[in-house]
Parts: C-alpha cells; structure tokens; sequence
C-alpha cells in the first residue's frame, strides 16, 4: 500500500481511516447488493435512509425495510433510518431530494462518524471500487473532498455510455461543514474509480416506477413512454428512454453520441460480487438485455 499511496504523491497510515457509506434508497436492491459486497471489505459503517414518498410525492412501499434479511452480511455495522414524505402536490421535485439529504446528514450522525472518517456520498448505483476506497482510508495527504470518476453504464454493463460521471464523492468528515450533497464540490478527481450503472433494473416495472419517481419528471413527454414493450425495446437497443439529445457541452459530442449505445461484450473490470454471482445477476451482464414483467 506505501508504493500505491507514493504513486499518487500521498503518504502510506499507520493505520486506516474509518469509512461511512451513506445512501438515500429507493429500490434498488441488486445494486445495493452489489454494491455493499464490493464496499464491505472496507466500510466500518453502513448507512441507509429510506422513504415512504418518492422525489415526486408519490407513495412507495420501504423495500429495504421489507427486505432487510437479505442484508443480514451487513446487519451489525448498518444504521438504518425511514424518514415520512411530506407529499406535497406539485412542488418541485428536488425540494423534497433536499429534504432527505438534511436526513441523510442526521443519521450520519447518529451512526458515529467523527472527525477525519471518510464519507461516501453518492447513489446507489454510483459504485466505488473496492480497490479505490481501500486506496484512500490508508493514505495521507488526498483532498479533504474528492471527486470519483466512474464509467457510465445504462441498463446494464453491456451498454457503457462514457466514463464522465463524476457526481460521487469521498470526504475526509469534518462537524460543522461536511454536509451531504450531490453536486460538483471541487474540481479534484480521481479517475478509474468504480462503475455508474443507471436503470439497472430486473423487472420492468421499476424502470416505469423510476421514470416517474425521477426528480426529472418533466422529461415523460408523451404516456407512451412509459409503455412497457416500448421500454423493453430501448433497453435492448441501448437507446434512450426519454428520446432525449445526449447531455453534452459541444455539438462534435452531441453528434458523437446520437443513437444507441454500442455494446460491449467485455466483463473485465466488473465489480467482483457480480461475476461471483453470475446466474443471479445474469441480466446485468452483456447479452441479456430481455427483463422480466415484475
């Protein structure tokens, strides 16, 4: 570990820093899955709100909650917390985000974090690598908040999109001033750092649930959208659900990025819990794009 910390001009621990995973869940719970097996080697304390109202206001059930011995591997180091929706009608769907994150950031105290810990913010499916968060609980001398760059998947790991989400972050705790958030927090980034698999759904019912859960709502321009032979017939190309223009800054990537996403048939570079678990997870591996009704 003192080379890989020299590599990056950072000095190796005595010992490692302690690190908090801390998530707003909704019902994701393959990703969580993998996700929490890729961390646990190296998470001290995992921590999970959850809701009974999506972004948008609508009622959902606590799938956690109602799944929790799936995640008995985790039970002793999990601090668990629901907070009710507020489920007003027509406000913006961000306010409520908002809401849950001021949650988030209570419950992260009530886990115990402390001074210099490090804390994972991001999505559930925005996955460090294992590799990464061991990296960075044995180094001095990394940013007080760094950025981590993951490679971009879309509905499964067959379809990888970019490696620009960069949304994710890893914080060195401070009272006071850290405080859980979503958005771009500095410029510092640490590239390669672990997978970003959005609407990596089994059944097609949670796409449908997430597109209208979504705090970008607005984008369900037509019912049809939400048809599920239409949606079906997206995953499998690799297109877009929302029939939307790429999200780029220059018209050359705009352009670079019309139509369905090439496939990808390599599984290197995955996380390690998903090809230990490959006929569970089979529809998130190339060459399976048909998903179940649910």
């Amino acid at each position: 570990m003192a080379n890989l910390c020299k590599l990056h001009g950072w000095k190796v621990r005595e010992t490692p820093r302690r690190v908090f995973d801390a998530v707003l869940f909704s019902n994701e719970l393959d990703i969580l899955d993998i996700r929490w097996h890729e961390l646990s080697p190296y998470v001290s304390e995992f921590v999970l709100l959850e809701s009974n109202s999506t972004f948008t206001g609508l009622k959902k059930d606590l799938h956690f909650k109602e799944n929790r011995q799936r995640f008995e591997f985790a039970e002793s180091r999990l601090t668990y917390g629901m907070i009710g929706g507020r489920f007003v009608k027509g406000e913006n769907p961000f306010v409520e985000e908002s809401y849950q994150r001021v949650a988030l950031d209570q419950l992260i105290k009530i886990a115990g974090i402390t001074d210099d810990d490090l804390l994972i913010m991001s999505d559930v499916d925005e996955i460090p690598s294992g590799h990464t968060i061991n990296l960075l609980r044995w180094c001095d001398g990394t940013p007080e908040v760094l950025h981590l760059q993951l490679r971009n998947y879309l509905y499964s790991f067959q379809f990888l999109l970019d490696d620009k989400s960069w949304r994710a972050s890893i914080h060195r705790y401070r009272a006071g001033k850290t405080r859980y958030a979503h958005f771009r927090q500095t410029d510092d980034l640490l590239a390669d750092s672990g997978w970003h698999c959005s609407f990596c759904f089994r059944y097609i019912n949670d796409f449908v649930f997430k597109m209208q859960a979504y705090s970008h709502v607005d984008r369900i321009r037509f019912k049809y959208f939400l048809n599920p032979k239409r949606i079906q017939h997206v995953i499998c190309q690799g297109a877009d659900l929302f029939d939307m223009l790429p999200e780029e800054y220059t018209f050359q990537e705009i352009i670079a990025k019309l139509g369905p996403i090439p496939s990808t048939y390599s599984a290197v570079h995955l996380p390690a819990y998903l090809l230990e678990k490959v006929d569970q997870y089979r529809y998130l591996l190339p060459g399976n794009c048909m998903r179940e009704s649910g």
